[in-house]
C-alpha cells in the first residue's frame, strides 16, 4: 500500500536543491548568493569558481546538484536554466569558550546556515 505521492510544490519547469548545515554565517553566505541570483547557471558557476570566498565552493556544489536534478529528474534543458530563487536561512550556532585574562572566558560563536536554490527553465524567445 504505502502513502500516496505528494503533490509537487513547484512548477514543471523548476528544480530545487537544498544545503543544510553549511559552516558559515548566513550574512556571509548571503553575499555570495546575491552574486548569482537571476543569472544563467553557466554564468553563476563561473562566478562561483572564481570567487575568493570560502563558502562559494559549497554553493557551487549545491548549484550543480540543482542542475543535475533539473536534467535527470525533470528532463529540463540545461542550457536554458537560470537561478530563479536563492534563499539563505539560519541554522544552529555552536558555542565554544576560550580562556581569557583574569579567569574570564570569551564566547566563540560558530554559526551554520541553510541554503535553498531553485533553478528554472527560461521561456523560449519568440
Amino acid at each position: 500500500m504505502g502513502k500516496p505521492a505528494a503533490e509537487r510544490r513547484f512548477s514543471e519547469s523548476e528544480a530545487t536543491a537544498y544545503g543544510h548545515m553549511m559552516r558559515g554565517s548566513p550574512r556571509k553566505l548571503g553575499l555570495v548568493v546575491d552574486t548569482i541570483r537571476g543569472k544563467s547557471c553557466e554564468a553563476a558557476l563561473a562566478e562561483l569558481i572564481f570567487s575568493k570566498r570560502r563558502i562559494s565552493g559549497a554553493v557551487r556544489k549545491i548549484l550543480q546538484s540543482a542542475i543535475a536534478n533539473a536534467e535527470n529528474n525533470h528532463q529540463l534543458d540545461v542550457d536554458r536554466l537560470y537561478v530563479s530563487e536563492a534563499s539563505v536561512g539560519r541554522g544552529v550556532v555552536m558555542k565554544r569558550f576560550r580562556p581569557r585574562a583574569r579567569g574570564r572566558t570569551g564566547r566563540i560563536r560558530k554559526p551554520y546556515s541553510n541554503l535553498r536554490l531553485i533553478v528554472r527553465e527560461r521561456e523560449e524567445a519568440k
